[in-house]
């Protein structure tokens, strides 16, 4: 799957996602640590990416100002990484890259949550 990954997600989880066979693009690669969260939402949607992120504010971004790309929202702290992984990992496992791409989707240490957006 293609990702653009926000400056929040840890580099360990870029590594894991990357050593499963994921093209990870990162915020920095991109020249955009700085940019807003909407221009984020922009360039993942205009390069067909799903955005991953710890930034709760996406949401409110998805869902009322209505930027309609997928974004995966990871609630994790260094100390529950590794079941947050394990939820992602199930995440991908389980749904298509086109089908996360119109999803809101949450994932935390016992599970993960899908909405439409």
């Amino acid at each position: 799957m293609r990702f653009l990954s926000d400056q929040d997600v840890y580099h360990i989880t870029i590594g894991f996602l990357r050593d499963r066979g994921h093209d990870v693009l990162t915020t920095r690669e991109l020249n955009m640590s700085r940019a807003a969260d909407e221009e984020l939402l922009i360039k993942a949607k205009e390069m067909n990416r799903i955005l991953i992120t710890r930034d709760k504010d996406f949401g409110a971004l998805v869902f009322l100002n209505k930027i309609q790309t997928g974004v995966i929202l990871l609630r994790m702290t260094p100390t529950i990484m590794g079941d947050v992984h394990q939820q992602l990992i199930s995440l991908l496992d389980n749904n298509k890259e086109d089908e996360l791409l119109r999803l809101f989707s949450i994932v935390e240490p016992t599970r993960y949550r899908l909405r439409n957006i």
